[in-house]
């Protein structure tokens, strides 16, 4: 069997150490389907949910996106016909552009949320952020609906102020 069949076989089962192998062994990363666009490993990783394997795959060169994502055979197009929405967030948070009004199975925060670390990634970022820890022990049961929603508002109002500029 070949490097590229390898490669494939090990993809389909979720088998991330035989993708390894292939990969060291000089399976093509960017291998093309059967309508010459490449990508295919990634495609498949990406429709079957397999998390590690994508993670390995775009470590080894695959690209998460296409020049149009709205294509079927997109990585991020695959990850939604294949109802992973871990998946969908993993990608975006590699770097992949979600075209507007694109349907992605996430919410409004979640996409934010991964769009925010693909920057921060983007711009070399190493480590966790700073966070602080805020303790309020008499605020037991307290509902924090209305504090999340404003904090999802004002993540999406910055970005729609940022593509402005």
């Amino acid at each position: 069997m070949s490097t590229t069949d390898d490669l494939i076989k090990a993809v389909r089962s979720g088998q991330l150490d035989a993708v390894r192998a292939a990969l060291a062994a000089g399976a093509p990363v960017e291998l093309a389907d059967g309508h010459g666009v490449p990508g295919l490993p990634l495609g498949i990783a990406c429709f079957l949910g397999h998390l590690d394997i994508v993670r390995e795959l775009v470590r080894h060169g695959a690209r998460v996106n296409l020049a149009d994502n709205r294509e079927p055979v997109s990585p991020l197009s695959m990850a939604i016909r294949g109802g992973k929405s871990e998946v969908v967030r993993l990608l975006v948070e590699l770097g992949a552009t979600v075209p507007p009004g694109m349907q992605t199975g996430l919410g409004a925060h979640e996409l934010v949320a991964a769009q925010w670390i693909a920057r921060r990634a983007a711009a070399g970022a190493v480590g966790d952020p700073e966070i602080e820890e805020i303790v309020m022990p008499r605020a037991f049961g307290t509902d924090t609906t209305v504090l999340e929603a404003d904090a999802a508002r004002a993540a999406i109002e910055a970005e729609t102020q940022k593509k402005k500029r």
